[in-house]
């Protein structure tokens, strides 16, 4: 693929971290194309053995993503969903059901998908001075790639209504009261500081990574019963790795743990 058309970069920083940029500068603004190559990346990501943590963030320091390509809208306004939001839908959960867990590094404006791309992001570090916010009201819809359900699960519906029901943006320090966002960090340090601690999970026994992601995300809105027999599940896959052996046996020994191996087993994403 030509650079010029590369609108998603990803690039492996070594210590289990990968970085995903959205390469639309200066907005980063996502079009039906960068929607189709991010899921390439996604996918790619997945299967990649020697990755553990992703950082997702965009390119230069006007916006994460400033949200949908409107200039698209006119061609497929007779099926929008068909064409656009059902994609884009399927993408963004990918980023929610990625095996490994995925961090937000938010420098300038998250608005509208973007900030809902983020919002599917397991941790949003987001810099002093950037902008967040669903602002689809002022064009008369709304956010229809995970506003509706990723921001109450966040914010609480009250919260989330107001949040939509007016469009505006919202300073970092007020996104992080309301726990939008995990933490806010001086401009320009969004990435490093999310890189950091990509590094610091990484560190950990993957296999139990792997599990708390899929465990809590799939016990989110379930009966007690049923998130019992997901947490009994995913604790008798876990005791069976060889990472728990591992961990255990350094615990005990009092020593150090022995790096395990990257490759990902399949059973903890059945």
């Amino acid at each position: 693929m030509e650079e010029r058309t590369k609108l998603i970069k990803v690039e492996a920083l070594g210590a289990g971290v990968s970085l995903l940029t959205l390469n639309n500068p200066p907005l980063n603004i996502n079009s039906i194309e960068m929607t189709r190559q991010l899921a390439e990346a996604l996918g790619a990501l997945d299967a990649d053995p020697a990755t553990r943590v992703v950082v997702v963030t965009g390119a230069g320091t006007r916006a994460f993503c400033a949200g949908s390509d409107v200039k698209e809208f006119p061609a497929i306004s007779d099926d929008f969903v068909g064409k656009k939001l059902r994609r884009e839908n399927e993408v963004f959960d990918m980023v929610e059901e990625l095996s490994q867990p995925v961090i937000a590094a938010i420098e300038g404006v998250a608005l509208g998908g973007g900030c809902e791309l983020a919002m599917a992001c397991d941790i949003r570090i987001m810099a002093a001075s950037a902008r967040i916010g669903l602002p689809e009201v002022n064009l008369g819809v709304f956010g229809g790639s995970g506003g509706l359900f990723r921001t109450p699960a966040l914010v609480g519906a009250s919260r989330a209504k107001e949040l939509m029901f007016l469009g505006e943006l919202i300073p970092a320090d007020e996104a992080e009261r309301i726990g939008l966002v995990s933490h806010v960090v001086p401009d320009g340090e969004a990435v490093p500081r999310a890189v950091a601690m990509a590094e610091r999970i990484a560190a950990k026994p993957f296999e139990a990574i792997k599990a708390i992601k899929l465990g809590v995300r799939q016990c989110t809105g379930v009966s007690r019963a049923d998130a019992l027999k997901i947490n009994f599940q995913l604790t008798d896959h876990v005791f069976r790795s060889d990472d728990c052996r591992e961990a255990v046996s350094a615990f005990l020994e009092k020593r150090a743990q022995r790096s395990s191996d990257r490759s990902k087993s399949e059973s903890s994403n059945d």
